[in-house]
């Protein structure tokens, strides 16, 4: 099953760590993606900082375009994986080896990924497969 890990983190911690540890840190995230390999799947990216956002929103009588993130939250999502485990039980037991957990304010949020025939299962009037 599929499941996409959102690395998150706090940036005014992320201020408080040293650029000598930052690079460490990014080794050993190297590392990590090197050994896991086998079941990254479909990709996924490092994100710029919440200021270079754009958040396209509801409005009236059409859709508003504003600048930087949806919310003022203090966690912000730096980057996400789709990796490719038999359960959610093998995703925690991954994301629990993320190198940045280290750091105060680091989490891994994970969330399964619905397949495209569960989806679209109701638009196709099929139901879903079991």
């Amino acid at each position: 099953m599929k499941y996409v890990l959102m690395f998150t983190s706090q940036p005014e911690l992320d201020r408080t760590v040293s650029p000598e540890r930052n690079e460490e840190l990014l080794t050993e995230i190297y590392r990590w993606f090197e050994t896991n390999a086998a079941v990254i799947a479909d990709g996924g990216a490092a994100l710029q900082d919440p200021p270079t956002a754009k958040t396209v929103r509801a409005g009236d009588p059409s859709p508003v375009v504003v600048d930087g993130p949806f919310s003022e939250a203090k966690e912000v999502i730096g980057g996400f994986s789709i990796i490719d485990v038999p359960d959610m039980d093998a995703a925690v037991a991954l994301a629990r080896t993320w190198p940045e957990l280290t750091l105060p304010g680091k989490a891994v949020e994970i969330r399964p990924m619905f397949e495209d025939e569960e989806l679209f299962a109701d638009v196709a009037g099929e139901q879903p497969a079991p």
